[in-house]
């Protein structure tokens, strides 16, 4: 329990801006632990495992935020790890928005027959 407060009063003698950066990797954080949580909502509504496309905006987002503070605290690794994660979750939203072009083409085209 030291070790929080002893987080709790460094916290309070940081600048602003390491303050901001600190309120920014906490909310990256909370971003992209909320697809988990939205994830295993959405499957317990079906009783099946499912993976709801915001679990990739979350991924995303989340994602991106992280990478930004990784950057900031020169992390390498969390760098790396949050830039490779990002490729996944982009390519994962770009399928899904070629699905709905593709398939909005195939109504129109039923639409037209």
């Amino acid at each position: 329990m030291s070790w929080l407060l002893n987080s709790m009063n460094g916290f309070f003698e940081m600048s602003l801006i390491d303050r901001i950066w600190i309120a920014v990797g906490f909310g990256g954080q909370f971003l992209f632990s909320m697809r988990f949580l939205y994830q295993w909502f959405k499957s317990e509504q079906v009783k099946q495992s499912i993976v709801p496309e915001a679990f990739w905006y979350f991924s995303f987002l989340g994602g991106v935020t992280l990478l930004a503070y990784a950057i900031h605290k020169q992390d390498s690794v969390f760098i790396l790890g949050q830039a490779t994660g990002l490729l996944v979750y982009s390519r994962n939203i770009w399928l899904i928005w070629s699905g709905r072009r593709r398939n909005a083409g195939a109504v129109r085209g039923v639409a037209a027959s």
